[in-house]
């Protein structure tokens, strides 16, 4: 019964739901769910450091009620994505009604699409792959698979990642460089490994621009049937959702460096180059992302298995506090920068 906890993960498109389906100021229920009432109760609930013993990990592997956890969230991301067109095109809704369902359908995108899509991109099975690109098509952020990858574990806490943020960096500016540069840095980790391997760029193996093609369509298909309208409706909900995602990134490993050692390269990642939280709510909610340290530590295990590392600097709040704290600089400044040893 305890691997169950992480049904508390649907709270997020569940509250979706019920925005799509009473709308008024309802429209807004993802927006207080994930922003109001989770970092109100964290404070209050549990927190653990308990990492699970050889035993407990090795059965923990074997459940595949953890995977499927993960492959239910495309029928309801995408589920509800049709769902907010139909609702959006059946009716005149007030303006304010629009935007908390752009809120609220961004935040499932974040969560349900990117937040699963990135542990569903760690995994060895092509077919797990697959379903982790299907998962970030609605945030319109298909090269993350690439990028995240291939460019962010390797370079996390180093000045090359643009992922990473910096001492003193302001959140806003970061959304621009991250974003900018994570796209950038996608195209250039692609046409290395074509020219590794010996394929064109310009052709069907070049994922970037498979991305961009798959990206394009689902965006015209949905101004074809639905209209313009629709379309940047639903673009505007994907934007929430990699915002949302540049927002942890941000947080994640803010302010925290790793040294560069004399033959110039730098030194292995270790726990103490992430930022985590150990509130069980935010845990749950996110698959153990907030474990991070961990996941840096050894990118390929998985989400149930991931360990709580004492040398891992801890956030002061879980990761829907923290990313409020972000969106004010003046304060995330005062409270996290006295945490950081220069």
């Amino acid at each position: 019964m305890r691997d169950l906890k992480y049904l508390a993960a649907y709270l997020i498109p569940a509250s979706a739901f019920l925005a799509l389906n009473l709308q008024g100021w309802w429209s807004y229920s993802t927006v207080i769910f994930a922003f109001v009432m989770i970092p109100l109760l964290e404070p209050f609930l549990p927190r653990s450091e308990k990492n699970l013993d050889i035993e407990e990990r090795k059965r923990q592997l074997k459940k595949r009620l953890f995977d499927w956890l993960l492959y239910l969230n495309i029928p309801i991301l995408y589920g509800l994505i049709g769902y907010f067109i139909f609702v959006v095109s059946a009716q005149e809704l007030a303006n304010y009604e629009l935007t908390g369902l752009v809120l609220s359908l961004g935040i499932v995108i974040g969560t349900c699409g990117i937040n699963v899509g990135h542990e569903l991109g760690h995994r060895a099975k092509r077919s797990e792959q697959i379903l982790a690109k299907i998962l970030l098509l609605p945030a319109l952020y298909m090269h993350f698979f690439i990028e995240h990858n291939r460019g962010h574990h390797k370079h996390v806490a180093t000045p090359l990642d643009p992922a990473t943020a910096r001492y003193g960096e302001i959140l806003y500016v970061f959304w621009i460089r991250s974003t900018v540069g994570s796209y950038m840095n996608a195209w250039k980790l692609e046409k290395k490994r074509l020219k590794k391997a010996g394929l064109a760029f310009w052709s069907r193996h070049n994922e970037m621009i498979i991305f961009q093609l798959l990206q394009l369509t689902y965006l015209g298909l949905i101004w074809w049937v639905m209209g313009l309208n629709l379309m940047l409706l639903v673009m505007a909900a994907g934007i929430v959702g990699f915002l949302l995602l540049e927002t942890i990134n941000y947080i994640e490993h803010y302010g925290l460096r790793r040294q560069k050692l004399e033959n110039g390269r730098y030194e292995r990642v270790q726990p103490r180059h992430s930022w985590n939280a150990n509130f069980e709510l935010g845990r749950i909610i996110l698959y153990e992302l907030t474990r991070h340290s961990d996941h840096h530590y050894l990118a390929s295990k998985k989400y149930q298995i991931l360990d709580h590392h004492d040398e891992s600097p801890q956030l002061p709040v879980g990761y829907p506090g923290s990313m409020l704290l972000a969106l004010v600089p003046p304060l995330w400044f005062q409270v996290m920068n006295k945490r950081i040893v220069q």
